[in-house]
Order: structure tokens, then sequence, then C-alpha cells
């Protein structure tokens, strides 16, 4: 498989086996990811992988968040507001998941609820003090690698903000120290070919909409 090969193949599945990953296959992902570029070499990722019993028990929390409607509070907030061109790509989102994934796409909610069902999520974490966006671009390269990676080694992933919708149970769950704040969670493991949530594949805007040359 070429870079561009993966680069193009890469999708974010929403519903997974209950196949453990084992751990070398995991550090040797993380390992890959670490080669991201990062400001200064200064590589502020913090990554915390939970699976099994610690899962167990950050699904649970969160089972009970959502049972209790409690609001989400992530750390990092999502935006105030969109440009109009994202609105209109967000508006295709869901006739789009209807057009690929006919009924399954009704588990969209408990799936994301669930975490996937995937049997490891990784949490990236960065320290308070990097307020700077540098350091979110940083882990924004980290995350596209280890997905890459990931896929190299048969596995799919979903970057989620669901899966940080309640830090205070990932950091009651995780021992996160008080220093540390959670960017992202992805969510990994083997892929469902069976659930056909899994068939949806986001449509992608022309480049010509983003992309300018200046010579």
């Amino acid at each position: 498989m070429t870079v561009s090969q993966a680069i193009t193949s890469r999708r974010s599945m929403r519903a997974f086996k209950p196949d453990p990953i084992s751990r070398e296959t995991l550090l040797q992902i993380l390992r890959d990811a670490s080669y991201s570029p990062s400001w200064a070499n200064s590589q502020p990722w913090e990554v915390f992988v939970a699976e099994g019993e610690a899962l167990k028990r950050i699904k649970a929390g969160y089972a009970d968040c959502y049972a209790k409607a409690v609001r989400a509070n992530t750390d990092i907030p999502r935006p105030a507001e969109w440009t109009e061109a994202a609105k209109k790509r967000q508006q295709g989102l869901h006739p789009d998941m209807v057009r690929d994934c006919g009924d399954a796409v009704q588990q969209f909610g408990a799936l994301n609820q669930r975490m996937f069902d995937a049997p490891a999520v990784i949490f990236l974490c960065k320290d308070k003090i990097l307020s700077i966006p540098w350091a979110l671009y940083d882990i924004g390269a980290f995350s596209q690698t280890l997905m890459l990676s990931a896929l190299e080694h048969g596995l799919g992933t979903i970057p989620a903000a669901t899966s940080i919708h309640y830090p205070e149970v990932l950091r009651r769950e995780l021992k996160l120290p008080e220093n540390l704040e959670i960017v992202i969670g992805i969510a990994i493991g083997y892929v469902d070919e069976t659930n056909a949530i899994n068939n949806f594949r986001s449509a992608r805007s022309p480049i010509e909409e983003t992309v300018r040359f200046c010579d």
C-alpha cells in the first residue's frame, strides 16, 4: 500500500469487533505516530490508552452521565461558530450516511455513546500551559499518523469528540494528572465488516474550493 492509497482508503469506522488488540501492535502504532512533526521538536502529546476494565469503567461512567442528561463539558471547547462552507458540508453528513448505510444509520447515536464498541480508545492530552494553537496542530499531525499506521496493521479508527464529553470521568478512571487537558479520543479496533454503518464514506469537496495557487 502506497502512502496515497493509505490516505485515501482511511475512513472513520463506527462499529468494531470486541477482539482485543495486542499490546505490541498498539505500541508499534504509537511508535510510528511519535515520528510526527512538532514545533521545535516539542512533542507536546501525552497519550493514555484505555482498554479492558478501565475502558469498561469509562463507558459505564459515560452511560451514567447520558442517563442523567449531564451536559458535555470538553476541555477543548467546540467552535462557537462555523463558516457557511463548513455548515454546508456538515448538513450533508446525515443524508450521505443514509445513502450509504440505509437503516444502519439509526445506530449512530448509540454507537457514539458506547465509543463504537471499540476494544481500545487512545486519549491524546496536552499540558494546560500549552495554550497556543501550535500544540493542537502537532497533536493533529500525531493523530493522522497514528490512524494511518493503524490502517497498515489492519485496524480501523475514528477520532470522536463524544469520547471526551466527560473529562471528569476520564480523569478519575485514567488517573490523569491535573496539569493535563484532554484534546481528543481515537477509538481503535478491528472493523465489524458486517455492520452497514461502516459503509459510509464522507464526500470531499473539490480542492479548487479551498486551494489557491499564487504564482
